[in-house]
């Protein structure tokens, strides 16, 4: 990228982007409707505040979904010279009313960023949240090609993966792995509201895992379901099912057929999760081992020594602490074949170990 980026939106995407800009040396123009949020994003170095005199090479529309159709309008209106992306979770929507209002979109590509955090604002922000995730990008017949490569170089050099995808693949597949999710996590977090707190002393990391999510925001996130809506309650309906289906089941756990639906569903998972794409993409399983870590000032680092020592590749990591103890549970995940001479090496050196997945 070069020459000057104006990005509109100075919260957690569009601050995350300037960042990374400015760390290659590229110009960022920031603009943003809350004179708070602009001083904040500007006071941390995700770029300077807007000018009228700027004429930016691409703007980057960072705002939220309800307003993103009128201000990339606004955007193509103002700078008839520049190519305008945005970055909102939907793409189908805003595209239909940009047509209905038959604004010229030859210099407009939606994409979006596979990248977020569960807070926002310009103060969460990070240059490297778009490391090594997809960037999708809607092109149509009509783009020029330089404007693509222009969306195509910004995704690049924030470390991206560029994926090109129609508005309505888009959105199916957002609703499936992205907004679906959202509204599951969300659900079962609601369920701990009012449990036992001694139920909740019992926690895991699994239901962490499979919560983490629920702290978004629900103002941002009652504009992306609300927008893509019929792919959204298409998923849903399906997962009514299947829970309608295993709760049945589970009913009569004894009548003929109810146990192997059961077994069928979490099979079922079993294959959908070997099918996401891991590290570097890659879709193969990994191993792991558990080693109990005191809870003490440095004892993370001689673990992740030891195992430098003793040639170990890391593929995954998270660390879980015991209830009521100085304990934590590192869970490592290494290469199958690495397994058993990586569970003796750290044996070798006085590790515990509490288990393996093999």
């Amino acid at each position: 990228m070069t020459g000057t980026v104006r990005i509109v939106g100075a919260g957690l995407l569009g601050s995350s982007i300037g960042h990374a800009l400015r760390q290659n040396g590229v110009d960022v123009a920031l603009a943003d409707t809350s004179p708070a949020q602009l001083r904040l994003a500007v006071d941390y170095g995700a770029g300077r505040a807007a000018e009228e005199g700027d004429d930016p090479d691409l703007v980057v529309v960072c705002t939220p979904p309800d307003v993103v159709a009128d201000t990339i309008a606004d955007a193509l209106r103002r700078f008839p010279r520049a190519v305008v992306t945005d970055v909102a979770s939907v793409k189908l929507e805003p595209l239909r009313v940009l047509r209905e209002r038959d604004v010229d979109l030859t210099n407009y590509i939606g994409s979006h960023p596979m990248a977020g955090r569960e807070r926002g604002g310009a103060i969460s922000a990070r240059a490297d949240i778009f490391a090594g995730r997809p960037w999708v990008i809607c092109r149509d017949g009509e783009t020029p090609t330089a404007a693509l490569a222009l969306v195509e170089d910004l995704a690049l050099d924030l470390g991206a993966v560029p994926v090109e995808m129609t508005p309505d693949e888009h959105d199916r597949s957002v609703a499936l792995v992205s907004h679906v999710p959202q509204v599951v996590a969300s659900l079962l977090a609601a369920r701990f509201a009012d449990a036992p707190e001694q139920s909740l002393a019992l926690a895991g990391q699994g239901v962490r895992d499979t919560t983490r999510i629920a702290a978004s925001a629900p103002e941002l996130w009652v504009q992306i379901l609300a927008a893509n809506a019929d792919p959204v309650v298409a998923q849903l309906d399906m997962l009514a099912a299947d829970l309608q289906r295993v709760a049945d089941a589970l009913r009569a756990p004894d009548e003929p057929g109810a146990r192997r639906t059961t077994a069928d569903v979490i099979r079922s998972g079993n294959v959908g999760v070997e099918r996401l794409p891991g590290k570097h993409g890659q879709r193969r399983r990994f191993e792991s081992f558990v080693v109990m870590v005191d809870d003490a000032s440095g004892q993370l680092g001689r673990l992740f020594g030891d195992l430098g020592e003793l040639g170990v590749n890391v593929e995954d990591f998270r660390l879980e602490h015991s209830p009521g103890a100085q304990l934590g549970l590192a869970e490592i995940s290494v290469d199958p074949a690495t397994l058993q001479a990586a569970v003796d090496g750290i044996t070798s050196r006085g590790w515990r170990i509490a288990g393996t997945s093999d």
